[in-house]
């Protein structure tokens, strides 16, 4: 089994009288990884996909919450988000049942947390589970063979289901994408069109590593630009894409407001737009190990608990560099090459306003000094 970094995060925190919450995309693997976490104990388990679950924890009381636990001291509440109130009712168990142990899955952000942050204040810990990561595969059969199957990994991701079944990538991705994937999304409110939504998705796969437009968007999808916005958010929120603002410190002619999308997973983005092609054939190579370096480096930042803002620069002169980390230490600036580079120069522009920075280029050769 692959064991996933943030289970010695999560265990840690077992029985500290907080509500454990853990965040990700549907078929990442968290309710796995809860059960593996819990394997040696008795547990409750209550499935917000399942209607009567959603009925008895709606709208509930301490008394009633109690007899359902029996002699339980742990209750596992899967895919939380379906569940109206489920704030309040996790708000009983903190508050009025201390001795119980509560840990909680969601597969959208923007609907579980709107329903406990308020309730939850000060009684919960957040956790987000991403697809397998880089460092996660290395630790289970070691960096040379993990590197070997890096042109695999920038195909078909990292999807846990998509890791150990080969042979049947292509189909279960592609299941992925138009079933799991927008399960969530689709039945909200916000999303009344989702043929634009299926638009914007392909939309933003084929502008990978590109800087993107919403006004330009809106005009391929034939939309508008608040539309476009708003399922963006959306979209960010379901843990499909997320966005990567502009840097700048107001140096002269840094473009203030630009934004990149990326994809969560190279397999997902590689499904919306039906293409499985091997690198040789393809001219979206450099885009692609963009997309991936991106997201494993995010990946690794919040599982060791980094706290680092990510951006990518550019000027109007269309000087750029790929990615730009900010800590407390000063800032970091990546430039991710497929084929390395002999030498490579930064932008003068950046070398001479931000001479504290520290310069990388990255590629395919010395991506685990970063990754792991």
């Amino acid at each position: 089994m692959i064991e996933r970094q943030i289970r010695k995060h999560v265990e840690s925190r077992l029985f500290k009288g907080k509500v454990l919450l853990i965040f990700g995309p549907r078929q990442v693997g968290k309710s796995t990884l809860v059960a593996d976490l819990l394997k040696e104990n008795k547990y409750l388990y209550l499935n917000g996909d399942e209607a009567d679950v959603r009925d008895l924890l709606a709208n509930t009381t301490s008394t009633r919450l109690k007899t359902l636990l029996g002699r339980n001291h742990i209750v596992f509440v899967d895919e939380a988000q379906r569940i109206p109130n489920i704030g309040l009712t996790l708000k009983l168990f903190t508050d009025q049942i201390k001795e119980v142990q509560v840990i909680v899955t969601g597969s959208s952000a923007f609907e579980l947390s709107s329903k406990v942050n308020e309730p939850l204040t000060g009684r919960k810990f957040e956790y987000l589970l991403y697809p397998i990561s880089f460092e996660e595969m290395v630790n289970h059969h070691g960096i040379l063979e993990e590197k070997r199957l890096l042109e695999h990994r920038l195909i078909y991701g990292y999807y846990p289901e998509i890791v150990t079944s080969k042979g049947a990538e292509k189909e279960l991705l592609k299941l992925l994408a138009n079933s799991y994937l927008y399960k969530d999304l689709l039945t909200l409110e916000q999303i009344n069109k989702p043929l634009i939504l299926s638009k914007l998705l392909k939309a933003l796969a084929l502008q990978i590593g590109s800087e993107v437009s919403y006004q330009e968007i809106a005009r391929l999808v034939d939309s508008d630009y608040k539309t476009v916005d708003k399922y963006i958010d959306l979209l960010e929120k379901a843990f499909v894409v997320f966005r990567l603002p502009a840097f700048n410190r107001n140096v002269r002619n840094e473009i203030k407001k630009g934004k990149k999308i990326y994809f969560y997973d190279c397999g997902i983005r590689n499904a919306v737009i039906n293409n499985f092609k091997p690198l040789s054939s393809r001219t979206d190579v450099g885009a692609l190990w963009e997309n991936h370096f991106i997201v494993e480096r995010l990946k690794y930042l919040q599982y060791h608990q980094i706290d680092a803002d990510m951006y990518f620069w550019r000027t109007t002169q269309q000087q750029e560099i790929d990615l730009i980390e900010e800590t407390q230490d000063g800032l970091q600036a990546f430039e991710l090459k497929w084929k390395r580079k002999k030498t490579i120069r930064f932008p003068t522009t950046f070398v001479k306003n931000y001479t504290e920075a520290k310069f990388d280029q990255v590629s395919p050769e010395n991506m685990e000094d970063f990754l792991c």
